[in-house]
C-alpha cells in the first residue's frame, strides 16, 4: 500500500470538506435554491466546483510550475498557504451557523453558480498558494499521486455541498445546530493543524528552520 497515495487522498479529503461545509458565496447559493427551488437545484449548483477550479488549476499551474524550483519561491507560497488556512481553519472555529433569508433569493441556474465561483476570490488564493503546489509536488512522484488529492478534493467539495443540500432539504434547522457548529470546529483544528505542516515546509525551504 502506497502511504503516499493516502497522505494526498487524506489531504485533498480535509481541503474538500472544508471548503464544502464552510459559510461562502457558493454554500448560501446551494442551501438558497434547495429551499427556494428543491433538493434538484441545489444539487446542480453544487457541481459548480467541478466545472470552475480546473481552468483555475491549469491557469495556476502555468504561472507556478517554473517558480516553484526556487526554495525562496516555493517557500514564501507555502508561507501564503499556511496563513490562508490558518484564517479559514479561525473562521471555521468561529462558525456559529448560518441563516439564510429565501425571499431575497432569484431563481438562479448552474450558470449562475459558476459565475459566483469564478467571481469569488477564495478559490484563485486556494489553488495558487496551496492546491497547485501540492499538485506539482505530487506529479513529481506520480500523476496518482496527484489524482489522489485532487480527486479527493473535488469528490468531497461537490459531496459535502451536496450533501448540505440534501439534510436541508429535509430540516431547515441544521444550519444553526450544534452538529453543524461541532463539524466546523473539527475542521478549523484540521486546517490549522496543516497550515502548520506548510508553515514548517515554508521555512524549511527558505533556511529559516533546520530539516
Amino acid at each position: 500500500m502506497d502511504l503516499q497515495v493516502i497522505d494526498y487522498f487524506g489531504k485533498g479529503t480535509l481541503l474538500g470538506l472544508a471548503a464544502g461545509f464552510s459559510p461562502g458565496p457558493l454554500t448560501v447559493l446551494v442551501i438558497g435554491e434547495t429551499l427556494r427551488h428543491g433538493l434538484r437545484s441545489g444539487l446542480q449548483v453544487a457541481i459548480a466546483p467541478v466545472l470552475t477550479d480546473i481552468p483555475i488549476i491549469l491557469l495556476a499551474m502555468l504561472i507556478l510550475e517554473k517558480a516553484l524550483n526556487y526554495p525562496m519561491v516555493f517557500g514564501a507560497i507555502s508561507l501564503a498557504g499556511g496563513a490562508f488556512l490558518l484564517w479559514l481553519g479561525y473562521m471555521s472555529m468561529r462558525t456559529q451557523g448560518m441563516e439564510i433569508q429565501t425571499g431575497a433569493l432569484e431563481s438562479r441556474s448552474i450558470r449562475k453558480g459558476i459565475a459566483i465561483n469564478l467571481l469569488n476570490p477564495n478559490p484563485y488564493v486556494f489553488w495558487i498558494s496551496v492546491g497547485t503546489p501540492t499538485i506539482l509536488s505530487a506529479l513529481e512522484t506520480s500523476p496518482l499521486h496527484a489524482a489522489a488529492f485532487l480527486g479527493s478534493f473535488l469528490i468531497f467539495i461537490v459531496g459535502s455541498k451536496a450533501l448540505l443540500a440534501r439534510i436541508v432539504d429535509g430540516s431547515r434547522t441544521f444550519l444553526k445546530s450544534g452538529a453543524y457548529r461541532w463539524t466546523m470546529r473539527l475542521l478549523g483544528l484540521l486546517l490549522m493543524g496543516y497550515a502548520v505542516m506548510l508553515f514548517q515546509a515554508g521555512l524549511t525551504s527558505m533556511d529559516l528552520l533546520s530539516h
